[in-house]
């Protein structure tokens, strides 16, 4: 029997009285728990939830314990055209499941309408598959994880668990692929190596794949398809005994803190894995469907989609807004997370009537929360929803994905003389953290995260290697995917044994990374461009979890292999920054600098100043930190996109080489010769870098 216990916390709560089960559904007329066996096909009781406060069901049952498999049948009305979707046939998956048995596998059991008449239940009973929650046991008390590298020391590396570390050969068989073998240290020593600062994972929640793809044998690889948003993702546990998928996690973020590095996770809090109307029913729509999503007002049985994939949670619900909320501090405090990506994040800032507010609830909770307002907050600043890009409208303290610098350096450096070449203008703009998006409010360059490539679209290999999306495998006819990638193939569509289409490869691959680690900002790294990391061409590799996403570490630790070479390249970029004050300001720079302070001289190739005519046209450029009175130098950035090299003629005084992208040994640059009569000839898409 179930005693009231309490309405609070949400849940299944664990305490020496026994369990306390409280869901929120203010619509629903019963719910009630339902107990199974350990494997979670046998349903072995059945109890009604007690009592009802402020619109939470809730009891405390006397006899629960850890481990404890459970779910919900909620009762109500089915009236679709009114929103509400009740089905006591369905068993319904606990939001708050701090663990979750079971796993969607796309049939018709999970739908809540009748898959013949989508006006009817589905009578149907799937207690016996239907995703279950299991009562986590009490964790130790932990410090959350907080945000403790300095903004402009921050470099992230944006990682997928399993692709990560499948194929490491240096990883024990039975840990690739998992927390348990990110954490390995030989992984680790590679990322510290590079310098990176900052591990950005890709959605490690619970996630539930797309009916579509389960049909085809594929599976959402990228993980953007979540259901159980306070339960690490279980495919990434190693399975090893004495752990649970929470427990590795936490061991994970506690090794990666060990290293002086920060976590972050990329979560989905914009909509759920239940999809449109036609979609099924896992957990929040039959648990309340009015309360949880955005539905449309011509037809309540219909959703709001601004996020592309069928639904959107409704954060202007108090309800809702709480679920995220207390979702977030679990993964700080309990699991130890530094900060958040977000995903298609405008949908959080969107109100009832689907506008996008910067002072929304969302936003206001993040900022007053005593521990969510100290970890690292980044958002995906666009979704496609009405006025749905928003970069630069985040609010102070927020990182964003600037999409606009990623297009900018792949206009410059790949496409001039053709369709979507970029100009000095955009290129200096974007080098120093687009100050027309972000420069206001307070907010600092290092609000503006900057990359070249990200898990949507090419690899940095593949953007030198095809013009073309080659996304066959996606099973979508090659439709899916940008088609508008400013890429450069150097001549050859794929991979090439021509000798000097390798070295144009390279050398662009060195100019953009020298670009991204020079420019002021926050520098974001894809996993494996660092070791030449090539999807075969495919652009959108969501449901490719095979070789096509592994990483490939053969030959990466052989000093004289291409991958080692590309790593100590960008090991050397990543020192170069922290050696360079400069390169990685927190302060905006001044259009007309004080007497004796830093300040930056744009140059022409002849030592001249830019005037306004220089910015449209022309393809190279100097840029000059200058010394304030009580530094020890200046630097100079010399940059020639062209189809030739140009000569520089450069400032007074002695200049050291620090670093030259046309040559792909790491030191180049200490062996440069020293310029003669104060010129030095920059080679084509090249970049250079020097300092008093």
């Amino acid at each position: 029997m179930l005693s009231p216990g309490s309405p609070f916390p949400l849940g299944a709560t664990l305490s020496p009285n026994g369990v306390n089960f409280a869901l929120a559904a203010p619509s629903a007329e019963a719910v009630e728990l339902c107990l199974f066996d350990d494997t979670g096909q046998h349903e072995q009781q059945r109890i009604r939830l007690p009592a009802f406060t402020d619109g939470v069901w809730h009891g405390l049952l006397p006899s629960g314990r850890a481990g404890l498999v459970y779910g919900f049948r909620v009762h109500g009305p089915w009236a679709p055209h009114e929103g509400k979707r009740f089905n006591p046939a369905r068993l319904l998956l606990d939001p708050y499941a701090r663990e979750i048995v079971g796993r969607y596998d796309g049939s018709e059991l999970f739908l809540g309408h009748d898959p013949a008449n989508p006006h009817q239940r589905n009578t149907r009973d799937n207690g016996a598959v239907a995703l279950k929650g299991r009562v986590a046991a009490s964790g130790a008390s932990a410090a959350p994880g907080h945000a403790r590298i300095p903004a402009g020391e921050r470099v992230l590396y944006e990682l997928h668990v399993r692709g990560q570390t499948r194929l490491h050969p240096g990883v024990p068989a039975a840990l690739r692929g998992t927390y348990a073998g990110l954490a390995e240290p030989v992984v680790l020593d590679h990322l510290q190596g590079l310098g990176v600062t900052t591990l950005s994972l890709m959605p490690v929640q619970h996630r539930a794949d797309e009916q579509r793809l389960l049909a085809m044998g594929l599976g959402n690889y990228w993980g953007y398809n979540t259901i159980g948003w306070f339960a690490p993702e279980a495919r990434y546990w190693s399975g090893r005994a004495g752990t649970t998928p929470a427990s590795e996690f936490r061991a994970l973020a506690d090794a990666v803190h060990a290293r002086g590095m920060e976590l972050v996770i990329d979560v989905v809090y914009n909509h759920s894995a239940e999809s449109d109307e036609l979609g099924p029913t896992l957990s929040m729509r039959g648990i309340d469907n009015a309360l949880y999503y955005h539905l449309r007002a011509d037809d309540r049985a219909l959703y709001a989609n601004w996020a592309g994939t069928g639904n959107c949670l409704n954060l202007a619900e108090p309800r809702v807004l709480q679920l995220v909320m207390d979702s977030l501090r679990h993964w700080a405090c309990a699991l130890g997370v530094d900060g958040f990506r977000f995903d298609l994040a405008p949908v959080l800032g969107r109100g009832a009537d689907g506008h996008f507010d910067p002072r929304a609830p969302f936003f206001a909770a993040i900022a007053q929360d005593p521990v969510l307002s100290r970890t690292l907050l980044i958002a995906e600043p666009w979704d496609i929803g009405p006025g749905g890009y928003r970069l630069g409208e985040f609010p102070p303290g927020w990182l964003e994905w600037n999409d606009r610098y990623r297009d900018t350096q792949r206009g410059f450096w790949l496409r001039q003389g053709r369709e979507g070449a970029a100009g000095l203008g955009d290129f200096a703009h974007r080098f120093t953290a687009s100050s027309a998006q972000f420069a206001h409010h307070g907010r600092a360059p290092t609000a503006s995260v900057n990359f070249i490539t990200a898990h949507d679209g090419f690899t940095l290999r593949d953007l030198l290697c095809y013009e073309e999306r080659h996304n066959l495998a996606n099973g979508e006819n090659n439709r899916d995917g940008h088609a508008h990638n400013l890429s450069n193939n150097c001549g050859v569509e794929g991979p090439s044994d021509d000798p000097a289409v390798q070295a144009e490869r390279g050398r662009l691959q060195r100019a953009l990374l020298a670009t991204l680690l020079l420019s002021q900002g926050t520098p974001m790294l894809l996993a494996g461009d660092e070791l030449g990391h090539s999807q075969q061409g495919n652009n959108n590799a969501y449901c490719q979890d095979n070789e096509t996403t592994w990483l490939a570490w053969i030959g990466a630790h052989d000093p004289a292999s291409e991958a080692a070479r590309l790593s100590a390249f960008v090991a050397r970029l990543v020192a170069l920054r922290r050696e360079a004050p400069v390169l990685r300001s927190t302060r905006w720079w001044p259009a007309e600098p004080a007497e004796g302070a830093r300040g930056i001289r744009w140059l022409r190739p002849d030592g001249q100043p830019m005037r306004e005519a220089d910015w449209h046209g022309g393809t190279a450029l100097a840029i000059l930190f200058e010394a304030a009175a009580a530094d020890a130098g200046a630097w100079l950035v010399l940059v020639n996109a062209g189809p030739a090299a140009v000569p520089f003629r450069l400032p007074a005084g002695s200049w050291q080489w620090r670093l030259a992208t046309d040559d792909p040994a790491p030191e180049a640059g200490a062996a440069q010769p020293q310029p003669h009569a104060g010129t030095v000839e920059v080679p084509r898409s090249s970049l250079r870098i020097a300092r008093t």
